[in-house]
């Protein structure tokens, strides 16, 4: 006789191609993701197809030490990156981590390096290679950047549209002006925390880039006024402009894209009034500058 009752199905029998990998496990966080692994050997085999299909991968999904044999595992399959995040990952992360993941990705957009402290200038080499379309990469505070892996970066990704090279101190102004004329898309660029970077460099910017929407210049010391007025000529779409601690850009200047709705990040009156006393007497009370 047959039975009436409803057999019980198992989240494993949907397609794991066509349901679960796209429509389901790409809405739970990593970490649990990967605690499913231990529950079955058919869940770690699910989760594993997950992983070498995945498009963006972010670190601080997992935590801030992620162990080298586990990062390598979870991405040793995966050719089909688009988004790969590794902030702070400085403790754990150099060149033989990465450049195995960054070779065979050639579909990546958007990288996030930032603070990766020991990764090397190869890394920016093998970026630029093995990833034609690349339009976002932030770089802030990784030291190791120097004039040659930029130049590389942009005979070879001339698609960026934002760039984060805040406290690459080891760039001038010469690196910077052959990456905006190689790169006229740019909508996005931080030069922030870096007192090599002059007018020369804000005047290239923005004869090369008339798309530049956002800018930052804070702590760029060199940055005077005639650089400023060069940016509110050339970029039309500008948005804003970060000129906080640029000692040498005033209001004179900054006016003119005040007075077309660009916001500003400048510092308070009172604290420019004292660290021009500070220029003039050598000294100036309760002053804090750090950026």
């Amino acid at each position: 006789m047959m039975s009436l009752t409803p057999s019980r199905g198992c989240l494993l029998d949907l397609p794991w191609e066509d349901i679960l990998v796209p429509h389901i496990l790409c809405h739970l966080p990593l970490q649990q993701l990967l605690s499913l692994q231990r529950v079955s050997k058919s869940f770690q085999s699910l989760i594993q197809l997950y992983l070498a299909n995945m498009r963006c991968f972010d670190s601080s999904q997992i935590g801030p030490a992620i162990p080298r044999a586990a990062f390598v595992n979870l991405l040793k399959d995966n050719e089909v990156l688009q988004q790969l995040v590794l902030q702070n990952c400085s403790e754990w992360l150099t060149d033989r981590e990465l450049l195995p993941v960054i070779g065979q990705n050639h579909h990546l957009h958007h990288i996030q390096l930032k603070g990766c402290a020991q990764l090397s200038r190869h890394a920016l080499v093998a970026i630029s290679l093995s990833c034609p379309n690349l339009r976002r990469l932030s770089l802030a505070h990784c030291e190791w950047v120097d004039s040659l892996s930029l130049r590389s970066l942009a005979d070879h990704c001339k698609a960026l549209e934002a760039v984060d090279l805040t406290a690459c101190r080891q760039l001038k102004d010469e690196a910077i002006c052959y990456l905006v004329q190689k790169c006229s898309r740019l909508k996005s660029l931080s030069l922030a925390v870096n007192a090599n970077v002059g007018d020369v460099a804000v005047e290239e910017i923005a004869k090369c880039c008339p798309e530049l929407e956002h800018l930052d210049l804070t702590g760029c010391l060199r940055v005077k006024n005639d650089s400023i007025r060069v940016l509110a000529e050339y970029c039309p779409k500008l948005r804003s402009l970060k000129v906080k601690h640029c000692h040498n850009v005033a209001e004179s200047s900054l006016s003119i894209l005040r007075n077309r709705g660009v916001e500003l990040d400048v510092e308070p009156p009172l604290q420019r009034a004292l660290v021009l006393l500070q220029d003039v007497v050598g000294f100036a009370p309760f002053i804090n500058l750090q950026i």
